[in-house]
């Protein structure tokens, strides 16, 4: 006998039934010390807002890329609760891009939201950004977070499609706030001055049409597209970087004719990889509270004589090479930062 009675899922039918959208997130934390020591609180901040903020019919899928223990278990536990329907564990770090890849394939919906891990949503960010996925043509990407650095590429089909149609009125100038470019530099680790001397001379590119307005960029590290583009896009040869290429897919989406915007409003923002009292006092004006590490500690340790020290810029350099080149030996990968070093630097995030 090889078979005892008759699998009971047989004639059953399930109800269920995809929503249009996937909101797909990209979780990322392999330990909790050092550079990560704070993430796990950014991770919670981020998916916190994300589901509480999502204000249209969606399914939510979390890649995990490889993370440790404790954040695989909290992602499991979501699960279980029915907040995370998907639930994807890579077994080791895929790349970003990769990742971006399989969840593309994965997703069940017409419209992946994708985002990295530490995204803070605002209210309505997800109508926002539906709404000028449907009132412009040929969209390819949706972003929600005006930057005034990412007009340096993948803009010209929109910057076309802004000079010939009728319908639209690009005009430019300096809207986006003084104090979001202030926020977006310091949550990447960025000195404010030097970066806004370094973006003194970008105008903002602002397209307006039926009602609807929006910058003519976006952003990769969280956006809306159509599935069918990203799998358009992200065929081809597996590259294995762990960072890097989302540029290039920007550039592709572009070099096909696809219109690149940002909602006129910040719908969403960065958080940086901790969670700091700014960041805290936001997410408390919309009644989400994360707790985290004691602040005052941190804020101590900061202020210590070795900090200041560490502050030297030559000594900086060293330090981060060392640093570097110790990260990519203990993850087991083949390629040195002396190598990458010699084959151009890194330009993503």
């Amino acid at each position: 006998m090889t078979r005892i009675g008759m699998n009971p899922a047989r004639h059953r039918v399930s109800q269920y039934r995809p929503a249009r959208i996937t909101l797909g997130m990209l979780v990322y934390l392999p330990h909790l010390e050092g550079y990560f020591e704070h993430r796990f609180d950014v991770i919670k901040m981020s998916l916190a807002t994300l589901i509480r903020h999502s204000d249209l019919p969606f399914d939510l899928m979390v890649f995990d890329n490889g993370s440790c223990e404790e954040v695989k278990e909290y992602l499991r536990g979501l699960m279980e609760q029915g907040v995370v329907r998907y639930l994807l564990l890579s077994g080791e770090n895929i790349g970003k891009l990769g990742a971006l890849r399989v969840l593309a394939g994965a997703a069940p919906g017409e419209v992946l939201a994708y985002t990295d891990d530490d995204t803070f949503f605002y209210p309505g960010w997800l109508s926002a950004h539906m709404a000028l996925l449907g009132g412009f043509p040929n969209v390819g990407m949706v972003s929600g977070s005006p930057e005034r650095s990412l007009f340096d590429h993948g803009i010209e089909s929109t910057l076309r499609f802004g000079k010939s149609d009728p319908e639209t009125r690009m005009t430019t100038g300096r809207r986006i706030p003084e104090a979001w470019e202030h926020e977006w530099a310091v949550a990447l680790g960025k000195d404010p001055e030097e970066y806004a001397r370094r973006v003194a001379d970008v105008e903002d590119i602002l397209l307006e049409r039926r009602g609807l307005k929006a910058y003519a960029t976006a952003c990769h590290n969280q956006f809306v597209a159509p599935k069918d583009v990203l799998l358009r896009f992200l065929r081809g040869e597996w590259s294995g970087r762990l960072m890097g290429g989302l540029n290039e897919l920007e550039n592709d989406i572009d070099a096909a004719g696809l219109l690149r915007l940002t909602t006129a409003e910040r719908t969403t923002r960065l958080i940086g990889n901790l969670v700091g009292p700014p960041m805290q006092a936001e997410a408390r004006r919309f009644g989400i509270e994360i707790e985290g590490q004691p602040w005052q500690s941190f804020v101590q340790r900061r202020a210590t004589i070795l900090s200041r020290i560490l502050q030297w810029r030559p000594l900086r350099r060293l330090l981060q090479g060392v640093y570097n080149q110790l990260f990519w030996l203990l993850s087991g990968q083949s390629t040195t930062w002396l190598e990458r070093e010699a084959n151009g630097k890194e330009t993503d995030r």
